[in-house]
């Protein structure tokens, strides 16, 4: 399963998020299972999207993985994070009552800026916490072109009647 958001400016912040207009983000994030007992569990991880002065950052909760077990790609200013994490399975005799614990496959994606510095990104991840960290790009400064007027060189010709 996928899910998407886009990060696109409002206001005065460049990677504000628009949820009212990400109908597939608002459809995922009411995506729950429900387990025996009619409780709900949902099956996506949550991130958080942050900005400073020189980069932004998305990171997200993905307890009980390892590194290697995230895979992260850049397509066409298309960020995705994917990870499976695998049920550790046990022969014993117990009934389980209840099960809190996710498993399963996983995908998100995040729709990045045009100025992000994309041969820097960075990705950490510590305590069950994914940090990606995409540095910004120098913003191009407003260059000024003067108009002029053109001349020419030809004079007007009269004609004598």
């Amino acid at each position: 399963m996928t899910r998407m958001l886009q990060l696109i400016p409002r206001r005065n912040s460049f990677l504000s998020l628009v949820p009212e207009l990400d109908l597939f983000d608002r459809f995922f994030n009411d995506l729950v299972l429900p387990d025996f007992f009619g409780e709900q569990r949902v099956v996506v991880p949550a991130f958080d999207i942050s900005e400073t002065e020189n980069e932004y950052v998305i990171s997200g909760e993905i307890p009980g993985m390892d590194a290697k077990d995230i895979d992260i790609t850049l397509l066409d200013g298309c960020l995705t994070v994917k990870g499976e994490k695998k049920q550790e399975k046990e022969e014993k005799d117990e009934d389980y009552h209840r099960v809190e614990r996710h498993y399963g496959s996983f995908e998100r994606s995040f729709r990045i800026p045009e100025k992000v510095k994309t041969d820097e990104l960075d990705a950490t991840y510590k305590d069950g916490i994914l940090k990606l960290t995409l540095p910004k790009a120098e913003v191009s400064e407003v260059k000024k072109i003067e108009v002029k007027e053109e001349k020419t060189g030809k004079k007007a010709k009269t004609k004598k009647a």
